[in-house]
C-alpha cells in the first residue's frame, strides 16, 4: 500500500479475455518448483516458499527490484498497450478520449520531434525566471508552475477535512528537496556525503544544459544545494508526517499571511482560482515559516537558479533524450541501481495512462473486467468483514464502549471494487499531436482545475483516488473506505479454480489488510465518518500502544544488508495491517474449510495458505534500492513482510514443524496479538 495506504499487490481474480483464462489453466497457483524445501521454514519462511524462484529470476537490468508484483505490472502493461496503441492509428473521431488517447500516446512516442525542440519549449519559462524580481511576480509564477504539475516548494492538494469529513478542504504539503528525504540533507555519515557530492554534479549539469556555463552552474549548484538543506531543516521527517494529529492545522488566510508574510498569497489564490479561499490546511506549518523565511534570506540569483533547474529537471521525461539521461542516471542508475533505461514505449504509455486515467479505464474494464468479477470481490470482502467484526467482537483486551464503536466504523466503511459509477468528463482537456510536453502540462492543468474546484465543497464520495488499471489498492482514512482497482483483479495472486487456502492467504489477507488500515496506528484515529476524533478509551489507546510496541520491537530489530537495521516505528502501519490482514482471513478461512479436505501437492489448507501468503511478497531487489526502501518507505521490506508476520500468528505453528531452537521462532508470550 502506497500512499493513500496503497498495497502493491499482485492481483487477485479471474478476468474476462482468452489470454488470461488461459494463463490461468495452465499456471499453478502454487508451485513447489519456486521453492527451496532444502531450507527450514523455521529459520527462514520466506525462501523455503521463494528459493528457487528468487535463484532463477535476478532483477532484470530495467528495473531496481522485480518480484510477483512487478510480473503483473508487465503483463498489465502489455493489456494497456494494446488498447493505446490501437488508439493511436489516428482513426479515430477528432476530440473523443479515443483520439485523445491515441494522440498523447503518439505525441510522447514521436522522438524526432522531441529531439528537434530541445529546451525550446521551456523557452518562455527561462526568460520568465530570469526577471522575477517581486513577491507577487513569484507568486504569479509558482501558480503558473503547479498548475503544470511542477512543485519547486509546497505541494497543494484538495482531500475531506479530516475534522468536517463532509467538506473538501485545500492542503499545503512541504516539498521543495530534490534528494529523497529530509535525512539525504541532514545526516553527515559517509553515504550521506557521497550521494550528496553526487547531487552537486547533476545540479551543475542540468543548469549547464539550461544554459549555464560550466563555472556559474557549479556556484549556483552549491548554492541551490544550501537552499535546499535549509528547507530541510524546516521539514518533517517521514515519520514525523505520520501522524495525522500533527498534520492538521487549519488556517485562515490572515493566519497563513502572519506565518508566511514573504509570499504574495493572495496573487497566488488569485492565479489559480481561489480568490476568495477562507482557509487552508497546513499539513507542516514549519516548512511554510521557513520557506517564507527563506524568500527573504535567500538571494534573488539563487532562486532563480534554483527554479530554473527545477523546471528543467522536473520537465526531463518530456523533452530530449540527452536530459532524461541525466536525470535517469541520477535517480534511477546512481540512488538505484538499475542497470538499464526502460523503453520509451513505457514511460509514454505510464504518462498516458496518468493524464487521461479514467478515459483508458472506461476502455480497459469494458475489455478486460467483467461484471461477475467485481460481484465475485465484492462478496469477497464482505466475508472478510464479518470476519473482522468477530474478532472485534472477541477482543479480550479491547472495552466494550470501544468494540461498539469500532464495529459501527466498520459496518461504515466504504467499498469500492473495480471501477466508478461515474467517468471523469475530458471534453474540455485539448490534445494533439503536435507537443508532448504541452499535452503533458494540458492535462495537469486539467487535473489541478479538477482538484481546486471542489474546495470548500461538499465531498463526493463516490470518486475514487485511483483509476481503473492502476495495479494497487487502499484505505482511504478520510473516506473510511477500501478500494480495489480492476487492474489488481486478475492472476496469478487468485484463481477461479484454485483452492479456498491459496486464495484466502492471498486476496484474503490483501482484503484484511486493508480493512485493518481503519484500525492501525494512523487509522484508529478517525472515526466512521473519516473525522480525527478520539472514540478510544484512555485505557484501551494505551492497551493498543502496549499491544503494537511488540511489533516496533521486533522490526527494530530485523537486519538487512547485514548492518541495516529497519525502522519498526515508520513500518508500523503497514505492519499492523499484515498482521491484521492474516488474522482476519485465516479466521475467515476456518468457516469455509470442512477438515476433509486432502492435501495438495503435499501440502495441508493451512500450510497452503501460508505459503500462498509467502508467494505474492517473493522479490529481488537491489542493494541500493533496499538502502533506499528502508529510510524512504513506510512498507517494510518483502522479505520481512513474510518472516516478520507468519511467526507471529499461532496457527502457523500448526501448519509447520518449527522448533523453540528454529531461528525465527517467537515465544508466545513476545508474539503481537492485535486485531
Amino acid at each position: 500500500m502506497r500512499k493513500v495506504f496503497l498495497f502493491p499487490l499482485a492481483a487477485l481474480l479471474m478476468a474476462a479475455c482468452t489470454s488470461k483464462t488461459d494463463q490461468q489453466a495452465t499456471v499453478k497457483a502454487i508451485d513447489t518448483a519456486n521453492m527451496d524445501m532444502t531450507v527450514n521454514p523455521g529459520d527462514d519462511f520466506y525462501r523455503y516458499v521463494n528459493g528457487t524462484w528468487l535463484r532463477n529470476n535476478p532483477v532484470p537490468d530495467q528495473y531496481t527490484d522485480y518480484g510477483a508484483f512487478t510480473e503483473l505490472i508487465e503483463r498489465n502493461r502489455d493489456m494497456l498497450k494494446s488498447l493505446v496503441v490501437e488508439a493511436a492509428d489516428g482513426t479515430a473521431e477528432e476530440g473523443s478520449e479515443a483520439r485523445k488517447i491515441g494522440d498523447f500516446y503518439a505525441s510522447g512516442m514521436d522522438s524526432t520531434a522531441r529531439e528537434k525542440a530541445g529546451l525550446e519549449p521551456l523557452a518562455t519559462d527561462l526568460k520568465q525566471i530570469a526577471s522575477l524580481a517581486s513577491p507577487k511576480e513569484m507568486a504569479a509564477y509558482t501558480a503558473n508552475l503547479h498548475k503544470r504539475g511542477i512543485f519547486p516548494t509546497f505541494i497543494p492538494y484538495t482531500m475531506a477535512d479530516v475534522k468536517n469529513s463532509d467538506m473538501v478542504i485545500l492542503n499545503f504539503y512541504q516539498g521543495g528537496l530534490g534528494l529523497p528525504e529530509v535525512e539525504y540533507y541532514t545526516v553527515d555519515d559517509q553515504q550521506m556525503k557521497e550521494i550528496r557530492a553526487e547531487y552537486l554534479k547533476f545540479i551543475a549539469k542540468i543548469l549547464t544544459m539550461a544554459g549555464d556555463n560550466e563555472n556559474d552552474a557549479a556556484t549556483h549548484a552549491v548554492a541551490i544545494l544550501e537552499l535546499e538543506t535549509k528547507m530541510a531543516k524546516a521539514s518533517k521527517t517521514l515519520l514525523e508526517r505520520r501522524d495525522p494529529e500533527a498534520n492538521y492545522n487549519k488556517l485562515t488566510l490572515d493566519e497563513i499571511k502572519t506565518l508566511a508574510p514573504n509570499f504574495d498569497w493572495d496573487t497566488y489564490f488569485a492565479s489559480v482560482g481561489l480568490a476568495g479561499i477562507q482557509s487552508v490546511n497546513v499539513n507542516q506549518p514549519s516548512f511554510i515559516e521557513g520557506m517564507s523565511k527563506l524568500l527573504k534570506e535567500v538571494p534573488a540569483a539563487t532562486w532563480q537558479a534554483f527554479l530554473r533547474y527545477n523546471v528543467v529537471a522536473g520537465n526531463a521525461s518530456y523533452l530530449n533524450d540527452a536530459l532524461y539521461t541525466e536525470v535517469h542516471n541520477f535517480y534511477n542508475v546512481f540512488l538505484s541501481g538499475q542497470k538499464e533505461m526502460q523503453p520509451r514505449w513505457k514511460r509514454v504509455l505510464n504518462a498516458t495512462s496518468g493524464s487521461l486515467g479514467e478515459a483508458i479505464g472506461k476502455v480497459y474494464v469494458a475489455k478486460y473486467f467483467p461484471p461477475e468479477a467485481k460481484q465475485r470481490i465484492t462478496d469477497l470482502v464482505g466475508n472478510l468483514k464479518k470476519s473482522l467484526a468477530e474478532r472485534v467482537s472477541g477482543l479480550a483486551w479491547m472495552g466494550d464502549s470501544t468494540k461498539q464503536r469500532a464495529l459501527e466504523k466498520l459496518a461504515a466503511m466504504q467499498v469500492k471494487v473495480g471501477y466508478p459509477d461515474q467517468w471523469i468528463d475530458y471534453t474540455s482537456l485539448q490534445i494533439s499531436r503536435d507537443s508532448y510536453i504541452q499535452n503533458i502540462w494540458n492535462a495537469n492543468a486539467f487535473e489541478f482545475k479538477r482538484t481546486l474546484d471542489k474546495v470548500d465543497k461538499p465531498i463526493d464520495k463516490s470518486e475514487w483516488v485511483m483509476t481503473p488499471q492502476t495495479v494497487n489498492a487502499g484505505y482511504v482514512p478520510s473516506k473510511n473506505e477500501i478500494v480495489f482497482p480492476a487492474a489488481i483483479l486478475q492472476p496469478p495472486f487468485f484463481y477461479k479454480d484454485g483452492d479456498d487456502a491459496v486464495n484466502y492467504g492471498a486476496i484474503g489477507v490483501v482484503i484484511g489488510h486493508e480493512m485493518t488500515h481503519g484500525f492501525d496506528d494512523q487509522g484508529r484515529k478517525y472515526d466512521l465518518k473519516g473525522n480525527l476524533a478520539e472514540w478510544w478509551t484512555p485505557a484501551d489507546a494505551d492497551q493498543f500502544v502496549q499491544r503494537t510496541s511488540v511489533l516496533v520491537e521486533q522490526w527494530d530489530n530485523y537486519t538487512m544488508l547485514d548492518s541495516l537495521k529497519l525502522n519498526g516505528q515508520l513500518t508500523l502501519g503497514e505492519n499492523i495491517a499484515d498482521n491484521g490482514g492474516l488474522t482476519v482471513s485465516l479466521n475467515a478461512l476456518k468457516k469455509v474449510l470442512t477438515g476433509s479436505e486432502e492435501p495438495i501437492d503435499g501440502f495441508t489448507p493451512l500450510q497452503r495458505f501460508f505459503i500462498s501468503y509467502g508467494t505474492i511478497w517473493r522479490e529481488n531487489i537491489r542493494d541500493k534500492k533496499l538502502a533506499r526502501d528502508i529510510k524512504e518507505d513506510v512498507h517494510a521490506p518483502a522479505e520481512s513482510r513474510v518472516n516478520g508476520a507468519v511467526f507471529n500468528i499461532p496457527e502457523f505453528y500448526e501448519a509447520f514443524p518449527v522448533k523453540e531452537t528454529d531461528k525465527l521462532f517467537i515465544t508466545l508470550e513476545n508474539r503481537a496479538s492485535i486485531w
